[in-house]
């Protein structure tokens, strides 16, 4: 087995990185022999009773999944099986499996997007394989070969075609996982797994129009910390911002602006990367996100809205550390303009307010119109991001099925 030796700083009592450091030795599987996803083998069984579809209008995130699935297993023994296309239905697992008690789970998400044409579309997938992997690699589940699970995925697309919705404003949402499937209880390793994606028909997420939120600094809890596993796409890092997330509803504000240490770093808004607009200390105009240090999900919308705005060279753009401090600071002295979430769900989520140490700190939208539910750049790259997803602008990011 090879050696790779990852430096990780120990965090103090507020998150945040104390002075000693150490060496944590992780392990990394060998180059393997066995066999790996092979898109040529894919199997299909199709189910004899589809259901009806859903109208558009009448679509819940997650609510309604289609007539199949895409399921792939694979044990150390063996490699990875022939990939599977089959109804949609309850997996068999038995009940110690590791997934159940350890939380040796990971997944990604995706959309389709039928074009004008009726074409159906995937954007940057390529981005969301690469972050699957990572993911499956820090809690030692298998590697596997991205552009062949991307091949499934495609198949199974044109298996499901007739549920990619039509519409601006809709997909179909896919959901590749990977969950260990080792059926002995202890905290070790899996030799065994299963990768599977189920896909969900959705409409937009803002069915009349921009709806800014608003958030509340959570000053006790914290999402990642130095050294963690912020940075990967785990349902172990969901599951306790549950609580948080519904005392911040119990308070009216709709969702947890996460922060750490004494200084309340920025860090994320409920499950999406943050992104603030405002003129800077130096007078300069500036788009702000938090740096990939660790704790941050690499976002795949993120990374989009960053190479969109240097494209378009009007304005500073920085990856790096900003403080709640700083923004009520730049609140209090006129010079927020906007604040808003990016991700694959919403694609851009606009922030009207921001509670933080006892103030409401309100977040300026459009000048322009008092009426607006979202800034200018919120706008903007809200709208050039829908324009390359649906195939209405070209680009190198929209892939055709």
């Amino acid at each position: 087995m090879a050696l790779t030796k990852r430096l990780l700083r120990l965090p103090n009592a507020f998150g945040g990185a104390a002075s000693g450091l150490r060496l944590l030795h992780l392990s990394r599987p060998a180059a393997s022999a066995l066999p790996g996803i092979q898109a040529a083998q894919l199997q299909k069984t199709l189910t004899t009773t589809p259901k009806a579809l859903v109208a558009k209008e009448e679509l819940v995130f997650g609510h309604v999944f289609t007539d199949h699935m895409l399921t792939i297993d694979w044990t150390a023994k063996s490699g990875w099986a022939a990939p599977q296309i089959q109804p949609y239905g309850p997996l068999q697992i038995d009940p110690c499996c590791a997934v159940l008690h350890y939380a040796l789970e990971c997944f990604d998400g995706l959309k389709a997007y039928r074009d004008t044409q009726g074409q159906v579309r995937l954007f940057r997938p390529d981005k969301n394989m690469e972050r699957l992997n990572s993911s499956a690699e820090r809690l030692y589940l298998p590697q596997f070969d991205g552009e062949q699970v991307l091949a499934c995925i495609k198949e199974l697309l044109r298996t499901e075609e007739r549920w990619v919705p039509h519409g601006r404003g809709y997909s179909l949402y896919l959901r590749p996982t990977m969950i260990s499937t080792e059926n002995t209880l202890g905290v070790h390793r899996s030799n065994s797994a299963k990768l599977f994606v189920i896909a969900s028909p959705c409409g937009p997420y803002f069915p009349t129009g921009f709806k800014a939120v608003s958030l509340y600094c959570d000053e006790t809890n914290v999402r990642a910390w130095p050294g963690g596993v912020g940075n990967k796409k785990l349902g172990a890092n969901y599951a306790p911002s549950i609580g948080p997330q519904v005392a911040a509803e119990d308070k009216g504000y709709q969702q947890v602006l996460w922060t750490i240490g004494e200084e309340h770093e920025l860090m994320e808004v409920g499950t999406m990367n943050l992104f603030v607009y405002w003129r800077n200390d130096a007078g300069e105009l500036e788009l702000v996100t938090p740096p990939l240090d660790g704790t941050i999900l690499p976002g795949v919308t993120r990374d989009s809205v960053l190479e969109l705005a240097r494209g378009w060279g009007d304005f500073k753009v920085s990856e790096r550390k900003i403080t709640m401090k700083q923004v009520a600071r730049a609140s209090d002295e006129g010079r927020l303009l906007e604040v808003f979430g990016a991700g694959t769900a919403c694609v851009v989520t606009p922030v009207n307010r921001i509670h933080f140490q006892g103030t409401d700190y309100h977040v300026p939208l459009d000048p322009a119109d008092a009426t607006s539910q979202a800034g200018p750049l919120a706008a903007r790259v809200y709208d050039t991001l829908f324009a390359i997803q649906y195939g209405e602008q070209p680009s190198k990011w929209s892939v055709v099925v």
